[in-house]
């Protein structure tokens, strides 16, 4: 027989890699990101913002560019106060999830479905926006004939970042680590040189600044100037929407996951703020005005090494490693976004099989998603990133807004039991109010240009997830009468013979120990009646998102995978058979099952595989799209190995 692979798994391997054994006692250290890896894979969207935050927030000042001090004073703080908030997060919600867990588990359901939808089109966003201004940054360098190729080559990079994804986070984030080592090194020269050449012109700044404040009062008013002020600073919100990214990915880092967090929080806050308020900085002590054509970040670079023999350079080299991270920054939408939707998946707000990890333990189907999103709403927007910046604000601020809401209503319902609260419901408080600002602001102001978009989508998610979880709460309530069967009363003796390889088996897959297995079970008995003399159970543990946290929550699943295989080995015996069990764990219950099945066969050559399945009243599209229909999986797997399985249905009245 030849065991060669079909061509498409040695092309799928060759793309994805091979598949990651769960019998490595080494896996969860090997895939888990320290905190240096971290700041790259879920701190690269944060950085990557100051190519564009700190600009729309400056443009946003027109004449009045003395009040960017100000600005630059309040972005660094702003970073610092949501950064601290989300350590906190970290602390009290140790187990990731980020604002969907917290707003669920703070306000309640319904908040959590809003902010878990609000952060799955933000993750869409992140990967769009990055991906277009990526592009946009790269072409900036080429011939205007060639920018028709510009969307083409969009496309091209969401389809290689889904590929590296699909191979596993950690090593997509070390091919992607020195595109990110680059622009820190290049934006802290940047900075660091373009204010200390500047020191000398600090004191005329200083004295220019008190003397167009003095100005801008005169014509503008006080209420005029601090309008203006929060319209700038609501502008620059793009600055801060990669802070989540690290409270939502827990489940990645390494152990110990709070200190690890939150030492990858304080990097992403350091980094960001120093790049932001830094930009903001320099624009005013240069002087940098707007250039067609051209970001201030580049006009910016190239006033800072204007005197250098090798600032041309230099400054290519700054500017291009910007459009580079950006790169970098939208593989913060494919770290995050899947582990949202296999969070809500857990919940039943999404299609569960939206938890599931590949062999490679990706949340493959996540990717997938991800990847396609981002691609229908670059091509909906045929690039055009303003409308894309506007949408990607304001979900960001309506997560924070709900996060921030949520622990301040914890600590003040827990203030008795609580001895912190007092310390910490200040943090968080701020944290609301300048949040609900930013959000409010944006959504008046950029309504029309893309805002009222950004509410459409967000609703249609909502919509949806209701949807979902209302047709898994009828299926639950259809399979009550099933659990009926759990307790059944049975006379008799209990077999305890061993089981026999020569006799006739039944090999029946098994998942917990449910009203469903125990009907098909008796179903078996029923259409076979005596003809099988013993039965076999197999099962295997699925290592979802819910289970893939360690080797602790992979031994408690296997040892709760044992004790159902061992309820269904006693019912068995009640009914005067022998049997036995076997189990295995993995990601994928398809592969893992038809393997163990296959080994189960030769163990028991006379034997026949059955299983249940689910049958609707009235089938279509919704219930194959919720419902894995895993057992008709391993039956087309287990038939290609030659071995007869039978399929029993198991009516679902709904």
């Amino acid at each position: 027989m030849n065991d060669e692979k079909p061509l498409g798994d040695r092309i799928r391997e060759t793309l994805i890699g091979k598949p990651k054994s769960i019998k490595d006692p080494s896996l969860f250290h090997k895939l888990a990101l320290i905190p240096i890896l971290a700041w790259i894979g879920l701190g690269a969207d944060g950085l990557s913002s100051s190519s564009y935050g700190p600009e729309e927030a400056f443009k946003t000042l027109g004449t009045h560019t003395y009040l960017a001090l100000f600005l630059a004073v309040a972005t660094a703080l702003t970073v610092f106060i949501i950064s601290k908030a989300y350590a906190r997060i970290i602390e009290y919600f140790p187990s990731g999830g980020g604002g969907y867990v917290v707003a669920t588990q703070t306000l309640g359901p319904k908040a959590g479905v809003l902010s878990g939808a609000a952060l799955l089109v933000d993750y869409v966003l992140t990967i769009t926006v990055s991906i277009v201004s990526c592009g946009a940054a790269l072409f900036s360098f080429l011939p205007v004939s060639w920018h028709d190729y510009k969307i083409p080559f969009d496309l091209a990079l969401i389809v290689i970042l889904v590929i590296l994804n699909l191979r596993g986070v950690k090593e997509s984030i070390q091919l992607l680590a020195p595109i990110f080592i680059i622009f820190v090194l290049t934006h802290l020269l940047l900075i660091g040189y373009g204010i200390l050449s500047h020191a000398p012109r600090i004191g005329p700044v200083s004295a220019k600044i008190g003397g167009d404040f003095q100005a801008g009062l005169a014509t503008l008013g006080a209420g005029g100037m601090i309008l203006l002020f929060l319209k700038a600073f609501s502008m620059g919100g793009g600055t801060y929407t990669g802070i989540e990214a690290v409270s939502n990915g827990l489940g990645i880092l390494r152990e110990p996951r709070v200190h690890t967090g939150k030492k990858t929080m304080a990097y992403m806050a350091g980094s960001l703020a120093f790049t932001a308020g830094g930009i903001l900085l320099c624009y005013l002590l240069i002087g940098v005005r707007p250039v067609d054509g051209r970001t201030l970040n580049a006009v910016l670079a190239d006033g800072v090494f204007s005197g250098w023999s090798i600032g041309g350079i230099l400054a290519f080299i700054t500017i291009f490693s910007e459009g580079a991270l950006l790169l970098v920054g939208a593989q913060t939408g494919f770290v995050d976004g899947p582990r949202v939707m296999a969070n809500m998946a857990a919940d039943y707000w999404f299609p569960h099989r939206f938890a599931s990890l590949s062999n490679r333990f990706t949340i493959q189907n996540g990717v997938l998603m991800m990847g396609g999103s981002a691609i229908l709403l670059l091509l909906y927007s045929r690039g055009h990133i303003t409308t894309l910046v506007v949408m990607y604000s304001i979900n960001v601020f309506l997560t924070f807004t709900l996060s921030q809401l949520g622990m301040s209503r914890m600590f003040i319902r827990k203030r008795a039991t609580e001895p912190k609260w007092k310390r910490h419901l200040p943090l968080h408080l701020v944290g609301l109010v300048v949040c609900l600002t930013i959000l409010v602001i944006t959504s008046i102001e950029k309504f029309a240009l893309g805002g009222w978009l950004t509410f459409l989508i967000t609703g249609v998610v909502v919509l949806l997830c209701f949807l979902t979880r209302r047709h898994y709460n009828n299926v639950r309530r259809g399979v009550r009468e099933l659990d009926e069967l759990l307790s059944l009363p049975i006379d008799g003796p209990v077999n305890h013979d061993p089981v026999q390889p020569k006799a006739t088996t039944a090999i029946q897959l098994v998942n917990g120990y449910t009203g469903f297995g125990v009907h098909t079970f008796l179903s078996i008995l029923r259409s076979f009646r005596r003809l099988y003399k013993q039965f076999i159970f197999v099962s295997v543990g699925e290592i979802d998102v819910t289970a893939f946290k360690g080797t602790d929550e992979v031994r408690k699943l296997e040892e709760a995978t044992r004790r159902d295989l061992d309820q269904y080995v006693s019912l068995a015996r009640r009914f005067g058979f022998p049997a036995a069990a076997r189990m295995e764990m993995g990601p994928d219950v398809v592969a893992t099952a038809s393997s163990l099945i296959e080994a189960v066969s030769r163990e028991f050559p006379d034997s026949i595989v059955f299983a249940g399945q689910s049958v609707f009243r009235k089938p279509g599209v919704i219930h194959r799209l919720l419902h894995n229909e895993t057992a008709f999986a391993i039956q087309q797997e287990l038939r290609w190995k030659g071995i007869t399985t039978v399929i029993l249905p198991i009516r679902i009245n709904i």
